[in-house]
């Protein structure tokens, strides 16, 4: 059977985590021994394995390492605190965090010194989101839906986690507002990342004209599991993968048109893989 498929536009390495990656395999060509990155460079198991070939490994405590040289702090970011803690420690530090994230930190720390309480709408178990809550003061309060809304302060100053989807954050900031006579003055800032928001948005479009959709990612990859769940909720058949070897040729029996998209940490060369798999179908 003769099958379409349509590849979202913008899938795959968002320019964050292409970023880090690139610092890292740079940084892979200098020096031969002692590189570390402190937890997972990007939510891909593929691309971890790769940068360990080359002796870059991931670590998440350095005391179980005597020979540390230089660290790579990851896309996601880490706390005020504990950066702190490394600088001091006399490692070579490169920084690898997304310049989004590190907005979204710097308006955290503004915020907070100004006086007003910080509230982040993300996930609190995020690692981006508890590195921007270290700077956002001791007041700062994590939200991630409108029923976890707590009693805030009179000064507010709202940020959000880079990769939430406009629809949970316009929820959110409706249901403050609704409130406004509450407050003396708020202040929101846009810390989303435009490429996350645009993928997506493709997505969507993709799946309303499709039989079945490929979401490749890292399975604890967040944005990757946003693209599934928006497309489960369409009612399109979605299957979220990391390589080839998951892919099931039973998915595709009868399957004339088929959609693919991918997260933000997902390579081009493992979307190629499987694009070329499910050809060969």
């Amino acid at each position: 059977m003769q099958r379409e498929i349509v590849l979202v536009e913008g899938a795959g390495f968002c320019f964050g985590v292409k970023r880090a990656i690139d610092i890292a395999f740079d940084v892979a060509k200098i020096h031969k021994k002692g590189v570390f990155t402190l937890g997972p460079i990007i939510h891909n198991p593929q691309v971890v394995e790769k940068l360990q070939e080359l002796g870059v490994k991931p670590i998440e405590d350095i005391s179980e390492q005597n020979d540390i040289k230089t660290l790579i702090i990851r896309a996601h970011g880490i706390s005020k605190k504990r950066l702190d803690e490394l600088k001091s420690l006399g490692y070579e530090i490169i920084d690898a965090t997304c310049p989004f994230v590190k907005k979204a930190q710097s308006i955290a720390e503004k915020l907070d010194s100004e006086g007003y309480q910080v509230l982040i709408i993300g996930d609190k178990e995020h690692p981006e989101v508890k590195g921007i809550f270290s700077y956002a003061g001791q007041k700062a309060v994590v939200v991630s839906n409108c029923n976890e809304i707590p009693i805030l302060n009179k000064k507010l100053g709202i940020i959000q986690q880079t990769t939430q989807p406009l629809s949970k954050v316009k929820e959110i900031l409706n249901a403050i507002i609704n409130s406004l006579s509450e407050f003396e003055e708020i202040r929101i800032f846009n810390t989303l990342c435009n490429f996350t928001a645009k993928r997506l948005e493709s997505t969507g479009k993709v799946a309303k004209d499709v039989d079945i959709m490929i979401v490749i990612g890292g399975k604890n990859s967040a944005n990757t599991t946003q693209l599934a769940n928006l497309c489960k909720k369409m009612g399109v058949k979605t299957y979220h993968v990391e390589n080839t070897q998951e892919i099931d040729k039973n998915w595709f029996k009868d399957v004339k048109k088929i959609g693919i998209t991918a997260g933000a940490s997902t390579p081009q060369w493992i979307i190629d893989e499987i694009i070329d798999k499910i050809k060969c179908l």
